[in-house]
């Protein structure tokens, strides 16, 4: 029994060191994480996206227009408007010229006709309608002969709203407003003598404030016909015409009117 006793210990040693070996707690092995997907390209190009500006009685900046890019149209209608070899300009006028074209492009002009923003055409506040002038660029020196067919600008300082293709003829399209020459070369009637005159007052914001002007010029003006109307570009406007539409009455009106909003034009209306 005594030799017995030392493989006891030795067997319950071996049993006690396997058990020890069991309890060991596990390795953690720390594994990276995946790195990012890379982002999935669009092989469709990006969508581009066009501005368009419009320029106010003013404005200004361009309108695109794909006929307006060719330039044939306004070449062909620019030809058929010719001159003497020997004329010589009635009168010159400088100061600034702007240009117009939508929301007024295919309406009615003053002098009857649809106003079309790609046929050499200028505004003008009191040359004849159907005058011919010759307009000139004073910074570029580019030069161009329109035909006046409708009544503005109505902002103060400027004399000449010039068409889209004149404008772009001019250089005048993408500055919006230019320092001009202004060449009277033809005219239908005298500019000094004759001609039916008239008032214009605006542009006011809003309706009320216009027909509120124009109440206090009917009490005022009892032998004058007060209109109040809107432009295409949502300005509203008040025009006075006078007894027979006479130039002295009509010029004694602007200058004795006063109105806290909006500008006094003397207009000639033929």
């Amino acid at each position: 029994m005594k030799k017995r006793i030392p493989f006891l210990f030795l067997l319950c040693g071996a049993v006690l060191a396997l058990a020890g070996c069991g309890g060991k707690k596990p390795v953690t092995v720390r594994v990276p994480q995946p790195p990012a997907a890379a982002p999935v390209e669009n092989p469709e190009p990006p969508a581009t996206t066009a501005t368009v500006t419009t320029k106010p009685e003013t404005t200004l900046p361009a309108p695109s227009d794909s006929r307006t890019n060719s330039g044939d149209e306004a070449s062909a209608k620019d030809e058929s408007i010719s001159l003497p070899a020997d004329a010589k300009p009635l009168s010159v006028e400088s100061g600034l010229a702007s240009w117009y074209g939508p929301p007024y492009h295919n309406r009615r002009g003053s002098n009857g006709e649809i106003y079309d923003m790609h046929a050499m055409t200028a505004a003008h506040r009191t040359l004849p309608l159907g005058s011919i002038v010759r307009v000139t660029n004073v910074k570029t020196g580019d030069s161009a002969l329109v035909r006046i067919t409708d009544r503005g600008p109505f902002i103060d300082g400027r004399i000449l709203d010039l068409s889209l293709a004149a404008a772009k003829k001019l250089d005048v399209w993408r500055p919006g407003v230019t320092q001009v020459k202004l060449e009277v070369m033809q005219t239908p009637a005298p500019l000094n003598t004759g001609g039916r005159w008239a008032v214009q007052i605006g542009g006011f914001e809003d309706g009320d404030s216009a027909n509120k002007v124009a109440g206090h010029l009917t009490r005022r003006y009892r032998t004058a016909n007060v209109l109040c109307f809107a432009s295409p570009a949502g300005a509203w406007w008040v025009r006075v015409r006078v007894a027979g539409d006479d130039r002295k009455r009509a010029e004694e009106v602007a200058r004795d009117t006063r109105t806290p909003q909006g500008s006094i034009f003397l207009v000639r209306l033929d």
